[in-house]
């Protein structure tokens, strides 16, 4: 046996070999487990980023990224702040603490201590003990502990959106350096994510608007008699919606007083605000038709006079690009509320231009509608004065000369009864004509508008009021006038509807001799005029209207056998 045997035989040296093959086993066995650590915390971000990535709602996506950071760095809590316009935390998801024990901690944190650092330096920040930092605020009453902290901002094309908050690992340990590095790179997924779910936000936003501006449109064209009803209120309330505001006021311009006045309203005590006056400054409306749209953080002392109260963001929407008279559509958020987004202000102003559209378009048929009856009445005005009274003229004449023939007396009187029946019919044939061929301006005739009050005063009788009108009633142009005739009608129906119980009412306004007369008699109960029991305040009413028009009012009734209100006033 050689010396090279003899060595390889040698007891001592083949321990030796043994000794280092087990350290190099050893640290194979330890970089194999370093290995599938990291394979496994590899893999762990991988699903964290999928998962970040499933929703693409904003609120959901928040969420997952706290959940998800939690899970993979081994976390018992976690929070994302949102960093809003202010510079403070406006939005704060936690993960980890129940409902019940948040509501025992109280308000959520806007960005003090050790949070508010993340805010002013955003960069990577791992604590040992978070409260031994010197920026410690200190935890409110009821808050868990919290010791090892990790913090790591989420940047959006850029930008901070907010910041990652992980404490308390588990185990008691700190975060380490290799924590941070993942935190970071979840934090890069989740900025990527939240960026595509900002996008869909926002294209849902801008589709949602656009479906606003084709509903209003269908609403406003579609069902003229519902637009009728409701009116701009339809709008308004469309519109309040839309921007998740609390109170949306269309402030339109009226054309008899040359001021704006609030046209329709929705939200709130909304019908207190219907009609009422508001000082717009000009400057104002020359920026909001310049821009299309003003977005502020309180509403213009105009309409916060208006409310009477404290509103928060308001967004002022021009109803058309070109002119201010228009109007404007105001949409007030409570305060504190949220801002309003930029796609709001973008989108608003489509909203704002298509509304205006419709407006006219909707103007314009019903002119186009008024035109067309207007034309047919001047036809059937035609043929009743060229043909029909014509005939009855010559009927009457050939029946009056009837009398020459007999000798008996009530065949005389039966021919003369005839006779007055068609020159009575004549008279009415003729003020027929007069309201149909009365103007054709764009307002609504009066006529219209009187049967519009006595179809709407009736609703709840079982039977129709027998309507007559004579003489030139849509000549009537004062509006003073007009709104006092209407306001005797539905004063006096309601009257009689309320206070009488009818079976039937007759509704007479005539135009005669240089005066207008509204004649209301129904077959009621009656009362004694010098009791006026329930009804003195209407009538009263009524009394003073006709004196302040230098007119007369009287009313005749007895208990039983119904009233008979007769209000006359001259003529402009």
């Amino acid at each position: 046996m050689n010396e090279a045997q003899e060595g390889f035989l040698d007891p001592e040296s083949s321990a030796g070999t043994g000794l280092r093959v087990e350290e190099l086993l050893r640290e194979f066995v330890s970089r194999a487990g370093e290995l599938l650590h990291a394979q496994e915390r590899m893999r762990g971000l991988l699903e964290a980023v999928v998962a970040v990535a499933e929703d693409l709602s904003l609120e959901a996506v928040l969420e997952r990224v706290v959940e998800s950071a939690c899970r993979l760095l081994h976390a018992r809590y976690g929070a994302l702040g949102v960093i809003g316009h202010d510079g403070a935390l406006s939005t704060f998801i936690t993960i980890g603490i129940e409902d019940d024990l948040a509501k025992k901690i109280g308000p959520l944190p806007t960005g003090h201590g050790v949070l508010g650092l993340l805010i002013s330096d955003p960069k990577p920040l791992r604590l040992p003990d978070l409260r031994q930092h010197p920026e410690s605020y200190g935890f409110p009453g009821n808050h868990p502990p919290m010791v090892s902290f990790l913090g790591v901002p989420v940047r959006v094309r850029g930008r901070v959106f907010g910041n990652l908050y992980l404490t308390e690992k588990e185990g008691g340990a700190d975060f380490t350096p290799e924590d941070e590095e993942l935190a970071v790179a979840l934090a890069a997924a989740a900025g990527v994510a939240i960026e595509n779910a900002r996008l869909y936000e926002e294209a849902r936003r801008r589709a949602s608007w656009l479906e606003a501006c084709t509903d209003v449109s269908a609403r406003m064209m579609g069902n003229e008699q519902r637009f009728e009803a409701e009116g701009l209120d339809l709008i308004a309330g469309r519109a309040r919606r839309e921007a998740a505001a609390d109170l949306a006021l269309m402030v339109m311009p009226d054309a008899d007083s040359r001021a704006y006045v609030v046209g329709g309203a929705d939200g709130g005590a909304s019908a207190e605000y219907s009609g009422k006056v508001v000082a717009l400054d000009p400057q104002m409306l020359d920026e909001v038709v310049l821009k299309g749209t003003i977005v502020s953080e309180t509403p213009i002392p105009a309409v916060a006079e208006l409310t009477g109260r404290d509103s928060g963001p308001m967004l002022a929407i021009a109803l058309g690009t070109e002119t201010p008279t228009a109007g404007v559509l105001f949409l007030l958020r409570s305060p504190k509320a949220t801002p309003y987004s930029q796609i709001d202000a973008d989108m608003g102003s489509v909203f704002g231009s298509h509304v205006a559209l419709t407006l006219e378009l909707a103007r314009v048929h019903r002119l186009r509608e008024q035109l067309l009856v207007f034309t047919d009445r001047d036809r059937i005005a035609k043929d009743l004065h060229d043909v029909v009274i014509q005939r009855l003229f010559a009927a009457g004449l050939s029946v009056q000369s009837l009398g020459r023939f007999t000798n008996d007396e009530l065949a005389r009187d039966r021919i003369r009864t005839i006779t007055r029946e068609l020159d009575e019919t004549i008279r009415e044939l003729r003020d027929t004509i007069y309201s149909l061929r009365a103007s054709s301006g764009e307002s609504e005739l009066l006529s219209s508008r009187i049967v519009q009050v006595v179809r709407i005063a009736s609703r709840s009788l079982p039977f129709t009021p027998h309507v007559r009108l004579s003489g030139n009633i849509d000549g009537v142009q004062s509006i003073d006038l007009i709104m006092n005739v209407l306001a005797v009608l539905s004063e006096g129906l309601s009257n009689a509807i309320r206070h009488a119980g009818p079976s039937a009412i007759d509704v007479d306004v005539a135009v005669v001799d240089h005066s207008l007369t509204v004649r209301i008699e129904d077959d009621g109960s009656g009362f004694d005029p010098a009791e006026r029991s329930g009804q003195g305040n209407g009538l009263d009413n009524m009394s003073r209207r006709a004196a302040d028009l230098g007119g007369t009012f009287s009313i005749r009734s007895a208990v039983g056998l119904g009233s008979v209100l007769e209000w006359t006033v001259p003529l402009p």
